[in-house]
């Protein structure tokens, strides 16, 4: 096996370089990617990556019952492919077929992914399965459950240790990489090289695999739209009524001054008709207020002037004849100046 492999490695060789140059060039270039010479380019970095992944396959290079320790510093590259393959299959820009790049294009990222992960090539958390199998018997799943707050702080916090380490990866490759490509590196720096290739495609790698999975559920609407079948409806959870709530600088002050404004109802219209009501006290029931002191006096008054009563005319009398010798405002001298 081993002739065999030393026999076919300088080919696998050169087939990956030529894709991973590929890449590279559809990366670099200004050239607008969806002209056909930009996707022909790139359906031939596909083959020759492909072509590279089934010798590998065929070679048997890598096993997992051996550690990372155990691949050796010129197979340590071709642990690239499936990342290479992923970034490249998205390089493809046919709209119609845009499910299945997706699709495909996760399945090399989350084989890389876990590749790196049982060689323990960086440590990070495995993306979850939520892009692949999402499509049975014709029902997709175009809502997700939106993360809260604490999760969504992790998340960012996340990404930008993520980027900086990226960043800082990147910076290291940039200085090895020519004494790699010229041929002047030692073994020692050549696995150093790979290694840390290995560990910056692993956060590419996730970083492509959340994207796509944002961009599948609205590719996947999309293609059953084109189907003329009727998306599936989210559920609608009944929420409970909400509390009116007062906003109070403290508790304290919420249970010394209430509101804290004096026109709160405490009863609306309903409760105070019905309240009323019970009582019987409304003007429809025949209920009426009861009268004053002063309302009872002049009744009595008028009724006993009304039948004659002696007593009641001479105090009529009297009042009438001290009006008349005392003006208005007759004794009021204390205001006169």
């Amino acid at each position: 096996m081993a002739a065999e492999a030393d026999a076919e490695l300088p080919k696998l060789s050169e087939l990956l370089e030529k894709g991973w140059l590929t890449l590279e060039e559809t990366e670099a270039t200004s050239e607008p990617l969806g002209t056909r010479e930009a996707q022909d380019r790139v359906k031939k970095g596909l083959g020759m990556l492909e072509q590279a992944t089934r010798m590998v396959t065929q070679l048997d290079l890598f096993s997992s019952n051996e550690d990372l320790d155990e691949i050796s510093s010129t197979d340590l590259r071709f642990l690239l492919l499936p990342a290479l393959l992923g970034a490249l299959t998205l390089k493809q820009t046919n709209m119609s077929k845009r499910l299945q790049h997706l699709e495909a294009a996760r399945a090399y990222f989350m084989d890389f992914l876990k590749r790196c992960h049982r060689y323990k090539v960086s440590s990070f958390n495995l993306p979850a399965n939520q892009g692949e199998g999402a499509e049975q018997e014709g029902q997709i799943c175009i809502t997700q459950t939106a993360p809260g707050l604490t999760a969504m702080a992790v998340q960012r916090q996340a990404k930008i240790e993520r980027y900086k380490q990226k960043k800082n990866l990147e910076g290291k490759l940039s200085a090895m990489k020519e004494a790699v490509k010229a041929g002047t590196a030692d073994e020692e720096q050549i696995r150093e090289f790979y290694l840390l290739q290995l560990r910056h495609w692993v956060y590419i790698a996730l970083e492509e695999v959340e994207s796509i999975d944002q961009e599948l559920p609205m590719v996947r609407a999309r293609e059953m739209i084109k189907k003329g079948k009727e998306l599936p409806q989210p559920k609608q959870h009944a929420r409970p009524p909400m509390k009116p709530f007062i906003l109070t600088r403290d508790a304290v002050q919420a249970k010394v001054f209430g509101a804290g404004y004096p026109s709160l109802p405490t009863m609306t219209v309903d409760d105070w008709y019905e309240n009323h009501r019970t009582k019987g006290v409304l003007p429809d029931q025949g209920v009426h207020s009861k009268p004053t002191d002063e309302d009872a006096e002049a009744a009595e008054r008028e009724r006993k002037e009304e039948v004659d009563d002696p007593e009641a005319l001479q105090k009529a009398r009297n009042w009438d004849d001290w009006k008349e010798t005392h003006p208005r405002g007759y004794g009021n001298r204390k205001n006169m100046g």
